[in-house]
């Protein structure tokens, strides 16, 4: 038995003449929680649901929980969750009833038994009457996380799961996430947060239907070569244009009353800052973060496109 729950080669997708995946092969371990990262359009969610059998790829081959993508979609699906970004429940039912129903869809053998359960491990059991369509965002989120857990998946498919929820409710639902790894289930997450992503033992980037770049994310930031400077001092929000029309500079961001200005030569960022204009300014090298390389790999992305079309 292969320790990895996912292992793929060269998956294709193509929708007419246009490939939204090219050549994608990952081999993703045991209870692990792995985020998927890159722009609209990159061709994560389609990634992530033909490794999982729930499309089938124009090309590429590969195994699932032990079982063949291609030929073995049904077994994969059963012990597989899938909670989408949009709320997919019914909301003129309570809690109670829709995780009723999913009990029964998974055609679980004791239905009241794993209500029971699913209400108490997601703190859903004293709100179990109240309508789905009067849940808060969060709320909402647990819910949806309870009824595709409910039959107990070995491999569990997140899509954007915490958009619109607040802070408290997306750390709880992260506290559950790992929760569950813990367990032995393999988690894939497709994300726009780097907080999220940074919660993930892997993390996997693609852009333009290919696979630019994986690993934990403290290898992607040392990958990406980057060079982060921040810069304070009076009035420094007026230098982010004269910065931002600079060749040499991948971005500028501010926060913390600071500008952070990032590129990928250490040389030319600092003739850069040595110049007269930014001589009032107090400026310290700082490491760079994970959403300066997420936006130095877009901007590459939309580059390369362009380049092509």
């Amino acid at each position: 038995m292969t320790d990895n729950a996912i292992d793929v080669q060269g998956l294709v997708k193509r929708f007419g003449s246009r490939a939204v995946v090219n050549g994608v092969s990952l081999a993703i371990p045991k209870g692990q929680v792995w985020g998927f990262l890159g722009p609209n359009g990159s061709g994560k969610t389609t990634t992530i649901r033909m490794m999982c059998g729930l499309l089938t790829p124009s090309a590429g081959s590969g195994q699932c929980l032990g079982f063949d993508i291609l030929r073995q979609a049904k077994q994969i699906k059963a012990q597989t969750g899938y909670m989408t970004q949009k709320f997919s429940f019914w909301e003129d039912l309570t809690i109670a009833e829709n995780l009723r129903f999913v009990a029964r869809m998974y055609h679980l053998s004791d239905v009241k038994a794993a209500v029971i359960n699913a209400l108490q491990a997601s703190g859903l059991t004293d709100r179990q009457h109240q309508l789905a369509a009067a849940l808060s965002g969060g709320w909402k989120q647990r819910l949806a996380l309870a009824a595709v857990t409910m039959h107990q998946p070995r491999l569990l498919l997140l899509d954007e799961p915490t958009a619109g929820v607040d802070p408290q409710a997306r750390r709880e639902f992260w506290h559950h996430i790992q929760n569950l790894a813990q367990t032995g289930v393999t988690v894939l997450v497709s994300t726009h947060y780097m907080d999220e992503a940074q919660r993930c033992d892997n993390i996997v980037y693609l852009a333009n239907g290919k696979l630019i770049t994986q690993g934990t994310v403290a290898a992607v930031i040392k990958q990406a070569n980057l060079v982060c400077y921040r810069l304070t001092g009076e009035r420094i929000r007026q230098y982010s244009e004269l910065l931002e029309r600079s060749g040499d500079v991948v971005s500028v961001a501010y926060y913390g009353a600071a500008l952070f200005v990032t590129g990928h030569s250490k040389q030319k960022l600092e003739a850069l800052l040595a110049e007269a204009a930014f001589n009032s300014l107090t400026v310290e090298p700082v490491s760079p973060e994970l959403e300066d390389v997420f936006i130095a790999l877009t901007q590459k992305a939309g580059a390369d496109l362009r380049r092509y079309q």
